[in-house]
C-alpha cells in the first residue's frame, strides 16, 4: 500500500469512527427535535457562518426537497437585514462546532424576542450557543481526519449527516413519497420518470396493424414499416394477438413453409397489456422484470391505443 493510499484510508477511517460515536449520541433531544420542526406553522431557518453555512444550505436543500420547506439564511446578511425573512412560526436551525460563532450569538437575542424555536447543532454542548437553544444535537467528534486536526472534515461529515437524519425522519415521519418528491424536481430524470405516464411517451400514430389472416411477407413489411419490431395483430378493433421480431425469426428457423404461414399461426395470443394513465416508472418496472420490450397500451373500453416500448433492452425473446 502506498502512503497517499494509506492517508486517504486514514481520512475515511477517522470520519467513520466519528460517525459511529455521533450515532450512539441520538436521544430524546433528537426526538424533541423532530417533534418541534412537525409542529411548527412555518418554515425550518437553517443558519450557519463558513463551512458551517456550507454544510447548512445543503441541510436546507435536502429538508425542502424531502416535505420539510426550509432556507438558508447567511447570519452576517441576517443582522444587516435578512432577519425580516424569519417569522415568529418558523424554527430556526443554528449550526457552529464551536458554540461560539460571532455572527450566530448576535442573532440570539432577536429570535429570543421573536420566541422562535432554536435547535442548535454544535459540538460543544456547554457553549453559548446551547445554553441558549431549546434543544441541543452533539456533532462533537474527537479529532478532524485534517493531519494537523485543525480543517473542518470530520466536523463537517458529522455535520451533514446529523443533517440529513434530521430530513430523513421528518420526510418519514411526514409520510414522503417518490411521488412527492417527484414535484418537487419535475427537471430533473427521476421527476420526469415519476410525473410521466404512459400517455405521454407511447407510440399512438400510424401504429403497425395486421390481420389475423395476412401472410407472412405482409407481417413482415407491416414490422418493417413500424419500426417498433413488432405488429398488433387486430380483428376489427379487437386485438387478437401481437408478433415481434423474435417471432418472425423463429418461424424462419422452423421447417415451416413460411409462404404458407399466417399472422395467427405465429402471433402471442396472450399479449401484456398497460393502461395510458398509468405512470411511466411502474410500466418501466414490468418491462424489465418480464424481459419484455414493449406494452399494448389499452384505455378503459380495451381499445388499443398506443405502443409503449422501452429501446435499451435487448432481448430476443417475445417483446409483449
Amino acid at each position: 500500500m502506498t502512503e497517499v493510499i494509506a492517508l486517504a484510508r486514514n481520512v475515511v477511517a477517522t470520519e467513520i469512527q466519528a460517525l459511529d460515536r455521533m450515532s450512539s449520541r441520538f436521544d430524546a433531544g433528537f426526538e424533541k427535535a423532530v417533534e418541534i420542526i412537525l409542529q411548527a406553522r412555518g418554515r425550518v431557518v437553517v443558519v450557519g457562518m463558513g463551512k458551517s453555512g456550507l454544510i447548512g444550505k445543503k441541510i436546507a436543500a435536502t429538508m425542502a426537497s424531502t416535505g420539510t420547506p426550509a432556507f438558508f439564511v447567511h447570519p452576517g446578511e441576517a443582522f444587516h437585514g435578512d432577519l425580516g425573512m424569519i417569522k415568529p412560526i418558523d424554527v430556526v436551525l443554528m449550526i457552529s462546532n464551536s458554540g461560539e460563532t460571532e455572527e450566530l450569538i448576535r442573532i440570539l437575542p432577536f429570535l429570543e424576542h421573536q420566541e422562535n424555536p432554536a435547535i442548535a447543532m454544535t459540538g460543544n454542548v456547554r457553549s453559548t450557543l446551547a445554553r441558549h437553544a431549546d434543544v441541543v444535537l452533539d456533532i462533537s467528534v474527537q479529532r478532524e481526519a485534517c493531519n494537523n486536526n485543525l480543517a473542518p472534515t470530520s466536523s463537517t461529515t458529522a455535520t451533514l449527516v446529523m443533517g440529513d437524519a434530521l430530513a430523513v425522519v421528518l420526510a418519514v415521519k411526514r409520510d414522503f413519497q417518490p411521488a412527492d418528491f417527484a414535484r418537487f424536481h419535475p427537471g430533473g430524470s427521476l421527476g420526469r420518470k415519476l410525473l410521466t405516464r404512459v400517455a405521454d411517451v407511447m407510440h399512438k400514430d400510424n401504429l403497425p396493424v395486421c390481420r389475423p389472416d395476412a401472410s407472412f411477407r405482409d407481417v413482415v413489411h407491416v414490422i418493417n414499416r413500424g419500426r417498433l419490431g413488432m405488429a398488433l395483430v387486430m380483428d376489427g378493433e379487437q386485438l387478437q394477438g401481437v408478433i415481434t421480431d423474435g417471432d418472425v425469426r423463429r418461424a424462419f428457423d422452423s421447417d415451416r413453409d413460411y409462404k404458407a404461414i399466417m399472422a395467427r399461426h405465429i402471433m402471442s395470443n396472450a399479449p401484456k397489456t398497460v393502461s395510458p394513465g398509468e405512470r411511466f416508472a411502474d410500466a418501466e418496472a414490468r418491462i424489465h422484470a418480464a424481459r419484455i420490450g414493449a406494452l399494448v397500451v389499452k384505455d378503459e373500453a380495451g381499445k388499443v391505443v398506443g405502443i409503449l416500448q422501452i429501446h435499451d433492452l435487448a432481448s430476443d425473446e417475445p417483446s409483449v
